[in-house]
């Protein structure tokens, strides 16, 4: 049996394979540019693909990077500063990635999704003391890459309430609409 050589890395072979995997998902253009190069296409093949997707608005690390950013925090209950290092990893330069954050913010609250992280954890960790469960829950939204200040003003805002057990399983605007209060 014969073995058949490998078809020619053409541009258009190139193109093919950058359009199948933008069509699975977002991708930035540095993803593209590695997993073309990895696919043993050229250097100036590669180049001259990136170009004509970017030209035919294919490709674009500023609306990717504002897409991305607004699914991380609305969706993955994500901060600002997780967001941003995930970006970063997939090669997005540091000029559209702040732009791309700061637009997603404008949509989507960052406090909002950080309460939200905040009751899931708190739910879902309650064996332990009161006290320990709020450093326990401090330390995992840092984690989760949002900003100091607005985790210590939400969590100050958010713990008389969870200290009686007010909130421990509802937030407030579901005992108002079922009468309770």
């Amino acid at each position: 049996m014969k073995r058949k050589d490998p078809p020619e890395l053409s541009p258009r072979l190139a193109r093919q394979r950058a359009l199948r995997r933008l069509a699975h998902r977002d991708h930035s253009e540095a993803e593209l540019r590695r997993a073309l190069l990895r696919a043993g296409f050229a250097g100036p093949v590669v180049a001259a693909t990136l170009e004509r997707l970017r030209a035919e608005k294919y490709l674009d690390d500023q609306g990717f990077a504002t897409r991305f950013a607004t699914s991380r925090v609305a969706h993955h209950g994500l901060g600002r500063n997780r967001v941003r290092q995930a970006l970063r990893a997939r090669g997005v330069s540091r000029a559209i990635i702040e732009t791309g954050v700061a637009e997603a913010l404008r949509d989507v609250s960052e406090a909002e999704a950080l309460e939200d992280a905040a009751r899931r954890y708190w739910r879902n960790h309650g064996r332990d003391e009161p006290v320990q469960r709020i450093r326990k829950l401090w330390a995992f939204l840092l984690r989760r890459g949002f900003p100091a200040g607005l985790t210590r003003d939400r969590l100050a805002a958010l713990w008389p309430r969870w200290r009686e057990g007010l909130e421990d399983l509802a937030e407030p605007d579901d005992a108002r609409e079922s009468g309770e209060e």
